[in-house]
């Protein structure tokens, strides 16, 4: 078996992707991953697999936004390289609101409109709910609509960068936990391992997300939705086959354990105060997830170039917003020439001067996220 260029550690969103398009691009690869080829162990398992930057600039960076946009544009693209299909949709976002709860509504329209000047936001009244959801008997007189954000089945689409994998001979090494003291000999090594590189970078934490998958075929929605709520913000989208999900809960805790009580009403709740039609709606699981998240909650790439090992985390809540963004960057420094060096188009991931401090070793280079504004 030849010695590959590149081995990527940890096989979730990011990290199969990153195979798969170095693949593409030429380079012999490994794969290793402490979980199954489905991805079950991967926190994009329980994701809701949403692309949605105008949603997102209300909290995050601009160019966080930037880069998801990015994203959207890549994704459609990506898919299509995919031999086996996968659930796209970018009909928008629809985000509503309780009476009682029109100043958040404004707080939201205001932020958006004051820090993200592309995004199209429009103000809907009843008619025109009427037009973009013309199943749907909703308790809502208007909205606002975001158009062309998408979402994308998370699990179809671990499934089939495996096949991808698979196809391109990838050497896929599954249910393989690899320590950071015995890292395969190859060119360079890829961590990708979220939070299973703890040890190693210290600064991550965890941020816990619930989410419910119900089954609900005479619910016809055509958009993502979204409450906005001073506390519970949550969001239900739809699936094919008539399966929706729903989500809300952004816990700071590294719990992996399974849905509370508490959680499982908090959100159903929530959704069924949106949604009175998810009454009937049939529970086929609850999931809990935990996102590796760094201080500034913020993605960063740090870069040894002694040991050739290129670490990638922090992508939050924001997974399938930012990773092919992230890793058409990251490819680009692994592509790139040594003597000539390489500079991101994202400021957030240029190389800064060396660093010093836990988890990172001697000479290690930061790629780092943008500074808070």
């Amino acid at each position: 078996m030849s010695r590959p260029d590149i081995a990527v550690v940890g096989g979730g969103l990011v990290g199969r992707l990153l195979a798969w398009r170095a693949s593409r691009a030429g380079f012999d690869v490994a794969l290793y991953d402490a979980a199954g080829r489905l991805g079950e162990g991967a926190a994009a398992w329980a994701a809701a697999g949403m692309v949605t930057p105008a949603t997102e600039a209300v909290d995050a960076d601009a160019e966080i936004v930037a880069m998801g946009r990015r994203s959207l544009a890549l994704w459609p693209q990506w898919l299509a390289e995919l031999q086996h299909p996968v659930f796209y949709r970018d009909a928008g976002t629809l985000l509503f609101w309780h009476h009682n709860d029109a100043g958040e509504a404004h707080r939201f329209e205001a932020l958006l409109r004051a820090r993200d000047a592309k995004a199209k936001l429009e103000r809907v009244d009843g008619t025109r709910l009427g037009e973009l959801e013309p199943a749907l008997d909703l308790r809502f007189h208007q909205a606002l609509y975001l158009p062309g954000e998408a979402q994308i089945d998370n699990r179809e689409l671990l499934k089939a960068v495996a096949d991808a994998l698979d196809d391109l001979k990838v050497q896929c090494h599954w249910n393989t936990k690899v320590a950071d003291t015995a890292l395969p000999d190859v060119g360079t090594v890829v961590d990708c391992r979220g939070m299973g590189a703890k040890a190693d970078w210290p600064r991550l934490r965890g941020v816990r997300g619930e989410v419910a998958r119900l089954y609900a075929p005479e619910i016809a929605l055509r958009h993502m939705l979204r409450l906005l709520h001073p506390r519970y913000a949550v969001y239900v989208v739809p699936r094919a086959e008539g399966r929706l999900v729903v989500g809300a809960t952004s816990i700071e805790s590294d719990d992996h354990s399974e849905v509370s009580v508490r959680g499982a009403l908090e959100l159903l709740s929530a959704a069924y105060s949106m949604l009175p039609a998810l009454a009937e709606a049939r529970i086929l699981e609850f999931n809990a997830q935990v996102r590796p998240t760094l201080p500034d909650n913020r993605p960063a790439f740090h870069y040894d170039r002694n040991r050739r090992i290129l670490r990638i985390n922090g992508l939050y809540r924001h997974g399938f917003l930012l990773s092919p963004t992230v890793v058409e960057e990251a490819l680009a420094l692994l592509s790139a020439d040594e003597r000539s060096g390489f500079t991101s188009r994202w400021p957030c991931l240029r190389e800064a001067p060396a660093i010093a401090h836990a988890g990172v070793h001697p000479g290690e280079e930061e790629r780092h996220s943008c500074l808070s504004s």
